[in-house]
This record gives structure tokens, sequence and C-alpha cells, in this order.
């Protein structure tokens, strides 16, 4: 995956969006491998050439919005997480709506660091 990611920026320019889905990728597979800090420095990459090309408010924004949060989560980095996790949710409930699938997913995550938090979950709906 690294090389498809050398090759992708070498063709088309660091900050391609052709670039962002492997980015993710390969975050999801350092994050995977413990390899923490790996994985936040490409969700960062990854979430910046996406608001850039698709905007702050695309669906692929919100994935890589999660994904970070869930990384971050699992740190212990709770602070951090849950205005990007907030953020991922008023876009897939915006564009998927209240029940769809990838929007549970994402509220799902966002109530489990809101209770470990030892924060209110109630209305997380019209949180967003």
């Amino acid at each position: 995956m690294q090389y498809a990611l050398t090759i992708r920026e070498t063709t088309y320019g660091r900050g391609h969006p052709s670039t962002d889905f492997l980015l993710d990728n390969l975050a999801i597979l350092y994050a995977d491998q413990g390899k923490d800090e790996e994985a936040e420095l490409l969700y960062q990459r990854a979430l910046a050439i996406k608001e850039k090309a698709l905007g702050p408010e695309h669906p692929s924004t919100a994935d890589t919005l999660n994904n970070l949060a869930l990384l971050y989560s699992e740190q212990g980095k709770d602070e951090e997480a849950e205005p990007l996790y907030r953020r991922a949710l008023a876009i897939k409930e915006k564009v998927f709506g209240l029940d769809h699938p990838f929007t549970k997913e994402v509220r799902e995550n966002y109530t489990g660091l809101l209770q470990k938090m030892g924060q209110k979950t109630e209305g997380v709906d019209q949180q967003s």
C-alpha cells in the first residue's frame, strides 16, 4: 500500500485527491499495527486533502473525521476526539439522515466516547 501511495504521489502530487483513500487505508493499517503516530499523520493529511478537494461537509471527509476520532479515543485523547465525532455525525445526519447505517456507526462511536467521558448522551441526534 505504501508503494501504491508513493506511485500516486509521484504521478499526481502529494496533495492530489486521488491519494486520499490510500492515505486513509494506510492509516487504518498503521493503527491496527499500533503505529499510532504514523496513522495520525496520514489521517490528518487525508483530511486536509478531502476538505480542500471535496469540501468540509462531504461524507468521505466525515469518514476520515470518524477514523481520526476513533484513533484519538483509543489513545485516551478524548477531548480531541469529541469535536471530530460531533462534526462527522453532523455531516452523516445531513447527508444520509438519522437512521442510515453510516450515520448510526458514527453515532455509536460518539455515544461511546461521551459515556467514557461521563457526559450525557441524550439528544446526541440533536447536537449536530
